[in-house]
């Protein structure tokens, strides 16, 4: 694995085309209103405390980004919780430790902020996202997600 030199800066407004691009290079579909909402929040929210990141290569460009937000008494979890809601790495840049790079700062943040756990949900059957979480120190929770079809 070639390692890559990347800096890392709290997310911006103007970085919502790099991160729909990504999204989409990543996922094979485009959600852009997902996003729209995430950044609506990011941007014009008061009570919005920064907490998501991206991956700038040399020239500048976004390669890579992480969001996330903080719990602020959510279903019953103290406010000393985060949750990492979306990570992305272009594919050209995969491989290279941007996402542990990304993953390493959102901690380092989270910590200057006082949080001391991070949650987040990975689909079951995604074995390639829940190897590179449990390399980056994840584990199953003691919560369980539930779900029901309506």
């Amino acid at each position: 694995m070639k390692e890559s030199t990347v800096k890392v800066r709290l997310m911006k407004a103007d970085d919502f085309d790099a991160v729909v691009r990504i999204d989409k290079r990543v996922l094979k579909t485009s959600r852009p209103e997902y996003y729209r909402l995430r950044f609506e929040k990011l941007v014009q929210s008061k009570d919005y405390v920064p907490t998501s990141l991206v991956a700038e290569d040399d020239d500048g460009t976004v390669v890579g980004f992480v969001m996330g937000e903080l719990y602020i008494g959510e279903y019953g979890i103290s406010q000393d919780k985060a949750t990492l809601d979306t990570i992305g790495v272009d594919p050209a840049y995969q491989h290279k430790g941007i996402g542990e790079q990304l993953i390493n700062e959102f901690i380092s943040h989270l910590k200057a902020l006082g949080i001391r756990k991070i949650n987040t949900l990975v689909d079951w059957s995604d074995h390639n996202l829940i190897r590179f979480f449990s390399a980056n120190r994840f584990s199953p929770s003691k919560t369980i997600n539930l779900e029901r079809d309506i």
